[in-house]
Order: C-alpha cells, then sequence, then structure tokens
C-alpha cells in the first residue's frame, strides 16, 4: 500500500510540474507582450522629447550662443549620466588599453563636440524642421562610409534609398533659387555627416571592446563635454543672457533630453529589435517639422516640403529593409 500511494503523489507532483510550466511560459510571453507595448510607448514618449527638443534648441539661442549652450548642456548631460549610473548600480570602470581610448575620445569630439556645435549654429541660422530633416541624413553617409571602412557593400533597396535622399536634398536646398547662403544647410548636413562618422566608430569600437552602452555614451560624453568647453572659452560670443527661459531650455535638455529620453531608449532597445527601434526613432524630426510649423510658424514651402517628405521615404526605405533582413 505505501509504494502504491507513493506512485499516485509522485504522478500527482509529476502532472502538477507539467501542468506549472505551461503557466511559466504563458506568464513569461504576457510579460513579453507587456513589455515590448511599454517599449513602444517609451519610443513615442522618447520621439516626443528629442522631437520637440528642436525647438527648445532654437529658442534657447536667443540667450546664449551655440558654443556655450552646447558646452553647458553637455556638460548638465554628464551629471545625469552618472547619476543614472550610480542609480543603476553601474561602474564607469572600463579596461581598455590606450587604442580603444583614443577611439572612445574620437567618437566623443565627432558625437557630442562636433554634432552638437553643427547642429546648434545651424538652428541659429535656419529653421527647425528643416535642419531637423537635414541632420538626420545620417543613415546615408553611414551606408558609402561602412562601405569603405568594413567592407559592407551597397545592395538592392539602399541605391533607390540614396537616389531618393540625394533628389530630397536638391529639393530642400533649391539650387535654382539663386539664394546667397546656403550656410544653414551646410552646418545641418555636416552634422550630419559628423553624426555618420561617429557611428562608423562606434561600430569599431564595439567590433574589438566589450563596452556598455550607458557606459560608451557616458565616457564619449565627457571627453566632448572637455572639448566643447575648451572650445566655447576660445570662441568669442554674445554673454549669456539669465532669462527664465534659458534656464528651462538647460533643464529640459539635461533632465528630458539627455536623462529619461535615454533611459526610455535604452528599455526601448532591451524590449524590441533594434530595426523595429530605429523604424520608430524617425518620429524625431517629423516632431521637430511640426514643432517648427506650429510654434515657431516655421511654414515650409512646397519644393522644402516635397523634399523632406522624399527625404523621410528614403529613411522609410532603408528601415523597412533592416526590419525584412532582421
Amino acid at each position: 500500500m505505501k509504494d502504491k500511494s507513493s506512485d499516485v503523489r509522485r504522478s500527482a507532483a509529476a502532472g502538477a510540474g507539467r501542468g506549472a510550466t505551461p503557466t511559466r511560459a504563458q506568464g513569461r510571453e504576457a510579460r513579453a507582450r507587456r513589455n515590448e507595448r511599454l517599449a513602444l510607448l517609451a519610443l513615442a514618449v522618447m520621439a516626443l522629447i528629442w522631437g520637440y527638443n528642436w525647438v527648445v534648441l532654437k529658442k534657447a539661442l536667443a540667450y546664449v550662443g551655440p558654443f556655450g549652450f552646447s558646452a553647458l548642456r553637455t556638460v548638465l548631460g554628464v551629471v545625469t549620466l552618472l547619476l543614472m549610473l550610480w542609480a543603476m548600480r553601474q561602474s564607469m570602470r572600463q579596461s581598455m588599453d590606450l587604442r580603444g581610448w583614443l577611439r572612445v575620445l574620437l567618437l566623443g569630439i565627432l558625437q557630442t563636440g562636433a554634432f552638437s556645435v553643427l547642429m546648434q549654429s545651424a538652428l541659429l541660422q535656419g529653421g527647425v524642421g528643416k535642419t531637423s530633416i537635414l541632420v538626420y541624413t545620417m543613415p546615408f553617409w553611414v551606408i558609402p562610409l561602412a562601405w569603405v571602412a568594413f567592407g559592407e557593400r551597397i545592395r538592392g533597396l539602399q541605391w533607390l534609398a540614396l537616389a531618393m535622399a540625394v533628389g530630397g536634398l536638391v529639393l530642400v536646398l533649391e539650387p535654382w533659387g539663386m539664394r546667397g547662403s546656403y550656410l544653414s544647410e551646410v552646418l545641418a548636413i555636416g552634422a550630419g555627416l559628423s553624426w555618420g562618422l561617429a557611428t562608423i566608430v562606434a561600430k569599431w569600437i564595439k567590433r574589438d571592446y566589450d563596452m556598455g552602452v550607458l557606459q560608451l555614451t557616458t565616457w564619449q560624453m565627457v571627453f566632448g563635454a572637455i572639448a566643447l568647453c575648451a572650445a566655447a572659452w576660445v570662441v568669442p560670443e554674445k554673454p549669456i543672457d539669465p532669462a527664465p527661459y534659458f534656464y528651462v531650455a538647460l533643464a529640459y535638455n539635461a533632465v528630458l533630453a539627455t536623462g529619461l529620453a535615454w533611459v526610455l531608449w535604452l528599455f526601448a532597445l532591451q524590449n524590441l529589435s533594434a530595426s523595429m527601434a530605429g523604424m520608430a526613432s524617425l518620429g524625431v524630426p517629423m516632431v521637430g517639422v511640426l514643432s517648427g510649423w506650429l510654434e515657431l510658424g516655421e511654414r515650409p514651402g512646397v519644393f522644402e516640403l516635397s523634399g523632406m517628405v522624399l527625404i523621410g521615404a528614403a529613411l522609410v526605405l532603408l528601415s523597412m529593409r533592416a526590419v525584412r533582413r532582421r
């Protein structure tokens, strides 16, 4: 009898165990679906924060020069990222040789230093919508740069996307209009090129060194902040006007555009594919265009709007190709 009752108990336990397995699997699937929905919401909030920040950066230039504001917001961004690392109990220590640190230094100069100054100077000279679209030509610079640096051949839809982007640039620049200066457009395209070069350097670092995303972001921003502070010290600019909006813009960039938005981006990357996250990030320049239109009255002309749409369509085409490959 004892043996039979023991067999019955073991069978019941085994049955319970078999019944518990689907339940745990269903729980994991439910959590994954919930996290995916939250990640999409996080990307939407991030796009709103970064997209509207184009207007904030434009309006802040009424109170401070581009070099000075870039340096100040980057220093506050470093402080915010350091607090994030401390809150997440992650260390800043990274064991790399000198070559690795030189690459991180180069990344900081390109991604934080040159990009910030070029983008801010472009906003000083031009409109929010056009600048945001031209800066987001970055992926089109990455394609030929990756071909040269890593042998990644241009294939299929990439050629079509590049052709669409070139056509969009021509429409945005309107060379037949015989304007006196294209300084703002050149600065914005230069910012996109600097961002593209920084993307190649980041890939170069990732290929040879194991460095966390948040640590790499913080270290490159530290080096970029040092370069920006040196430039702001040397380049003469108008003195800072300590108006209330100046502090609002600094707080927006430090707390929301750097701190919160980066947390949202990292959470999205952890719960979505990089391709899907990349497609969702295309909402940033779209929000920038709409914000400049609604708040600053920067209504683009027919050719300019057509060029923006063409560049945006080319970006979507590249992202869809990435999703299909995924």
